[in-house]
């Protein structure tokens, strides 16, 4: 970045160097050109891969005051009007022609901060993809409303309260917190512990941010979901950062997409003017322009809400990491868990762990047992049922000193099911999706193409009866109500009548919930009960890492093992899976997962880029990426990568996998985006979908 008495201007890696000065030749109809830097390198908002740079368009004196550097326009490109981004306001053009001139200013509000800039480069870089891509996940699209509303006075400067005591049982916390203080710019893997009120994990988030702005920098929090953005900004407050309003322009804001347009847009504009010096959101707001930031906090890394689905498919971890190393700011990643990733980090020295002893959290966690069928084998047939002995009266006896969680994987009442005589998955005769029930009696209806299955046959054997092969939320707290009469059962999820449920209150209850959507009971539910242990563990790349994830993030809101708390986990799930939650060590398996991927050349300890398309679209684009080890291609016929393909196409879409050394991970994006900006040029049919460190190999 070079400061001009302008301002400060971006300059992007990989411009080529300026050329001799010289007259600037406009086609503006005569109109006069602004007397000072009167070119401006214009980032277009048009897909192809081969329009991926800036275009240089002459500034008319009328607008030499709005089109700074950030600024949205309008300009002139082929036979039509696009939007773009002004980066950079120069005095010579490096084109040699006439310059198109500025077709006018849509907002001369600089929303594209030098900053930002830059980290939406270094992602479109990093994940093979385009700078207006990035700049569509980084900036809201505009309220023109909103940009006139007035806001309050500011109400001086944040002086938060200077307290560590949440961070009191991490070997290093205190030590990572006195750095942010000073300004330095630490990098720390965290893993939480469960806790009473005042040392539960978005308390310890809010004093790493209050130590940010004791500094004199501001913060940037990026959580799973809304409900999470609201328990953050509670324990803010507590902290002594309020909540930003209009009237009150001071403290932390919220920055989701689910708020709406205009709230979004609003509290981008408040970290864009600094009147709010932290941000606390979901995943997009990790590209919100926070002033002077002096640290970046993910929750719960592992969450699959962290990754971006549109392209370039960028993870927040990822960007965060990217926005650290290139604002100089701490970074803090943590959960109750560990990713693989995350231990990653540790591992090659990046970060530094921040964990407590064993002894602390052996003090801290509940009573943790594995129900699987050798622990059952002594209850005879009762040992195949879903809820076995020892957890109905682990249930009945916890019921009467507090709330019970059961947690379970699927939400629906029945949302898979097979043929009650061969056992073969049930199928919808138009679209071969898989069938469920979603009611009580119901008509099974497929979950691709929403169709009644009616008259349902099997296609292997020819029966018409239907058995259930995973059952849901809804279902289970039908059956849990008639095993326990007498104690009211709510259900929280993203399908349930209510909704996901923030809190329950402390009495005796049976709250029954899918993973991510447990509500909170101030003093810990008294007993938790983890069904479908096989289901929840799943298979393919990371699914133990993941399993275990859910498991600790339900297990963690239970009361210490000193107070009774007790947590069963019923199933055959992965035996290091379930030993990892018992013996609540997911350190331990994040690293033998690391060591295991490492012997195998998997993510992360290489970097792998997933080509999905056409045949011959997959092989284009594959032949033009060299020094390279390419597995495929292979016909997609499985995983969510199948239901993206065409129905009806004559031959199913394939995928080829490239694989690289990790410090050849780089050069690999590089290549795959000269290939497809090639591809872009050339106008090669078919579509073709790419993506670097996919988390979905199946």
């Amino acid at each position: 970045m070079e400061v001009t008495d302008g301002g400060e201007q971006l300059v992007l890696d990989g411009l080529p160097a300026p050329r001799a000065r010289r007259r600037v030749r406009a086609a503006t109809g005569g109109q006069p050109l602004a007397e000072d830097r009167p070119v401006a390198r214009v980032a277009i908002d048009l897909p192809p891969a081969h329009l991926d740079r800036p275009f240089e368009y002459a500034v008319p004196a009328s607008m030499a005051v709005g089109a700074v550097a950030g600024a949205r326009v309008k300009v002139r490109f082929g036979r039509q009007d696009v939007d773009g981004y002004v980066l950079e306001r120069v005095d010579t053009a490096d084109h040699e022609g006439e310059l198109q001139p500025l077709r006018r200013v849509v907002s001369d509000l600089p929303v594209l901060t030098p900053a930002v800039a830059r980290l939406a480069r270094a992602v479109a870089d990093r994940w093979a993809g385009t700078l207006v891509d990035v700049l569509r996940l980084a900036v809201p699209p505009r309220h023109a409303r909103v940009e006139g509303e007035s806001v309050g006075e500011p109400a001086g400067p944040l002086v938060p309260h200077a307290s560590a005591t949440a961070w009191d049982a991490y070997r290093g916390g205190h030590a990572f917190l006195q750095h942010v203080t000073a300004g330095g710019a630490p990098r720390a893997v965290w893993t939480a512990l469960p806790g009473a009120r005042g040392e539960r994990w978005p308390d310890a988030i809010a004093q790493a941010v209050a130590a940010a702005v004791l500094g004199g920098r501001g913060a940037l929090v990026v959580v799973p979901d809304a409900r999470d953005v609201d328990r953050v900004l509670d324990a803010l407050d507590d902290a002594g950062v309020p909540r930003w309003t209009a009237e009150r322009p001071h403290g932390a804001v919220r920055l989701t997409a689910d708020d709406g347009p205009a709230a979004r847009y609003r509290a981008f504009l408040a970290a864009l003017r600094g009147e709010a010096q932290v941000v606390v959101g979901t995943r997009a707001s990790a590209f919100a322009p926070v002033r002077d930031l002096g640290l970046v906090v993910c929750w719960d890394d592992g969450d699959s809400l962290h990754a971006e689905p549109r392209a370039p498919y960028p993870h927040v971890r990822e960007v965060l990491a990217l926005r650290s190393e290139l604002e100089g700011c701490a970074f803090l990643v943590g959960a109750h868990g560990r990713t693989v990733q995350a231990q990653g980090l540790v591992a090659t020295g990046w970060a530094r762990e921040v964990a407590a002893d064993r002894a602390t959290t052996r003090a801290r966690t509940a009573r943790v047992r594995a129900l699987d069928s050798t622990e059952l084998a002594r209850e005879g047939p009762a040992a195949a049922a879903r809820l076995p002995t020892p957890a109905w009266r682990t249930i009945r006896d916890r019921l009467a000193v507090g709330p019970v969680l059961v947690q379970v994987p699927r939400a629906g009442y029945l949302p898979v099911v097979a043929c009650g005589r061969c056992r073969a998955s049930a199928r919808c005769g138009t679209c071969h999706g898989p069938l469920g029930i979603t009611v009580a009696d119901g008509t099974p209806t497929c979950g691709w193409c929403g169709r009644l299955a009616t008259g349902w046959r099997c296609d292997e054997c020819g029966a018409g009866a239907l058995r259930s092969v995973q059952v849901g939320s809804q279902r289970t707290a039908e059956e849990l109500g008639r095993a326990f009469p007498g104690f009211p059962v709510r259900v929280s999820g993203a399908r349930a009548a209510g909704g996901v449920l923030a809190t329950v209150r402390d009495v005796p209850a049976l709250v029954v919930a899918t993973p991510g959507a447990e509500p909170v009971a101030p003093e810990g539910y008294a007993a938790a009960v983890l069904l479908d242990a096989a289901t929840s563990a799943g298979q393919g790349l990371g699914a133990a890492e993941d399993a275990v994830r859910r498991w600790l993030a339900a297990a963690a809101l239970v009361r210490s093992a000193s107070d009774g708390g007790q947590v069963l986990l019923v199933g055959d799930a992965p035996e290091r899976a379930a030993q990892a939650l018992v013996r609540w060590d997911p350190e331990g398996l994040a690293s033998r997962e690391l060591d295991e991927r490492a012997e195998l050349q998997l993510p992360p300890a290489v970097r792998i880029a997933s080509v999905t398309g056409p045949r011959d679209a997959v092989l284009a684009v594959v032949e033009r990426v060299d020094g390279v080890e390419v597995l495929g291609p292979v016909p997609v016929t499985g995983g969510r990568a199948a239901e993206r393909s065409v129905p009806g196409a004559l031959e199913p879409d394939v995928r080829a996998l490239l694989r690289v050394p990790r410090a050849q991970g780089q050069a690999l994006a590089r290549s795959l985006a000269a290939s497809l900006a090639v591809r872009s040029a050339r106008r090669e049919g078919g579509t073709v979908r790419v993506q670097l460190d996919p988390t979905d190999l199946t």
